[in-house]
Formats: structure tokens, sequence, C-alpha cells
């Protein structure tokens, strides 16, 4: 009985490494699908939130860095785009995924509740949604090394 004891502490003692591990595997860089930019994925105590942190095109058509001016907020409107924190609030939900958490999308100034799936150590699907995740879309970020 004690030997089984033993065994099953030695089990979970090598196992709950890798479950800390896996929680944080979806921190880093990203590439978003468009390549247009590239977020930072950062935990804040449990939780996960991702800025952006370089873009292709950081200057609008007046040669000034682009603003969010799509946001429905008019105080946050001059906010500079480079810096935003797009993902907020994600929790680990099981393996490899990341859920409860928003996505921003300054192109449109809409947040949708989101999903973030890690596929093998360099994929990151976004599943953006409204309501359930049935009715959205997924974007497929790929890691920056």
């Amino acid at each position: 009985m004690i030997q089984k004891i033993y065994s099953f502490l030695l089990i979970l003692m090598c196992t709950l490494p890798a479950y800390a591990q896996n929680k944080d595997a979806v921190l880093g860089k990203w590439l978003s699908e468009t390549g247009e930019g590239e977020i930072q994925v950062y935990k804040k105590g449990d939780h996960y939130f991702g800025k952006l942190v370089w873009l292709k095109y950081p200057d609008g058509t007046d040669g000034k860095p682009k603003v969010d001016s799509r946001n429905p907020d008019p105080a946050k409107q001059k906010r500079t785009i480079n810096g935003l924190e797009l993902l907020q609030g994600f929790t680990y939900s099981e393996d490899n995924v990341w859920e409860n958490g928003n996505i921003y999308d300054p192109k449109t100034g809409k947040t949708y509740s989101c999903k973030l799936t890690l596929v093998g150590n360099n994929k990151l699907n976004i599943r953006g949604f409204i309501g359930i995740s049935l009715l959205g879309r997924t974007e497929k970020w790929t890691r920056v090394k």
C-alpha cells in the first residue's frame, strides 16, 4: 500500500511541472495572420493578456502614429495603437486552451469574446465570437522566434 502511495506521489510530482509549464506555453510574441502586427502575450496573476508591440505600418496616411480612432469611447480615440492591449483576461482551462477572455479589434473598435488554442508549439488559433463560439471567426497567429 505504501509503495502505491509513493508511486502516486512520484507521478504527481513529475506531472505538476509539466502542467504548470503547459499553462504558460502561450507566453511570447505572436505574428498576426496578416503579418501586420506582433502581439506580446504575458501573464498578470493567473490571467493572460496580449498587447500590440510592433506594427508593419505604424503610421497613418498623415505620417503620424496610428490611433484608436474607431474606439466607441471618445476618451480612448487618441491613444496610439502600438502598445494597445488587445487580449484581456484569459484563463487556462484545459490542455492548450485559454478561455473567458476578450479580444479588441482596433480596425473596427469592437470587443469580442475570445478563446485561444495552441496548436503544436508555434501556431495559435484566435477564435473571436459574439455569444457562442460557433458565431465567430478564427485567425491563426505564428510564434515569433
